[in-house]
């Protein structure tokens, strides 16, 4: 089992959902996992497989997706670090709700699900805490339901920029930092096509809430695409 570095720690410690954690939940956590390596391209899991625990995001990112009957790609999300995945399986021992692909080079946190089980029989107050991370997914299948039916393209472009930024809940955007997502990615995230995309976003470069950059954006100033976003 390979553990954890200082720097791999310090990035699973700055998830905002573990820093609320009870300390001794947050050991477990820390000195349950293995890490693991992905390569760009590189499958984690598909969908309706065995569930086998908890993972979080330490460098890289995964992409979580679905096919359609006609083949194409739905893209439910791209998750960086210090996003954790995985927690439904944990409260239902149902099969995985979609695909999970490695992005780029990945190096996630993984704590089995036997493991974790086996801490739950014995706190079960802890479940409590993993029902936290769970609900603030289901927010989010909220907020994305109401951007595709509701919102007018900038705004949903918006909206999911800021997600990403802010790691779906789990860190806060920051002046500079830099997400990587395509814009076809990021197209069908919002029901859009990469030119209507892309017009969007050089709108919002040409308003100085980002940059474009290869392969993605940087954040140039958070208030203003919060406020394009509402």
């Amino acid at each position: 089992m390979t553990r954890l570095t200082e720097d791999q720690l310090a990035s699973v410690r700055s998830s905002l959902w573990f820093s609320t954690l009870p300390l001794p939940l947050q050991d477990f956590l820390a000195t349950h996992g293995r890490v693991m390596q992905l390569a760009a391209g590189q499958r984690l899991f598909a969908r309706d497989a065995s569930a086998d625990g908890l993972y979080n995001v330490i460098d890289g990112g995964i992409r979580i997706s679905a096919l359609a009957t006609d083949g194409r790609e739905a893209i439910l999300a791209i998750l960086g670090a210090p996003q954790w995945f995985g927690e439904i399986a944990l409260f239902d021992d149902l099969q995985r709700t979609h695909d999970a692909m490695a992005e780029r080079p990945t190096t996630l946190l993984h704590i089995p699900a036997r493991a974790l089980h086996e801490l739950l029989a014995e706190q079960p107050a802890y479940w409590r805490d993993f029902g936290r991370l769970m609900a603030q997914k289901l927010r989010l299948l909220f907020n994305m339901a109401e951007i595709v039916v509701m919102l007018p393209a900038p705004q949903r472009v918006a909206r999911v920029l800021m997600a990403i930024s802010e790691g779906y809940g789990e860190r806060r955007a920051e002046v500079g930092q830099t997400v990587q997502v395509s814009q076809e990615q990021l197209g069908r995230m919002v029901s859009l096509t990469r030119q209507s995309t892309n017009q969007i976003l050089r709108q919002f470069a040409d308003d100085g809430a980002i940059r474009l950059v290869r392969g993605g954006f940087q954040l140039a100033d958070v208030q203003k695409l919060r406020a394009l976003s509402v």
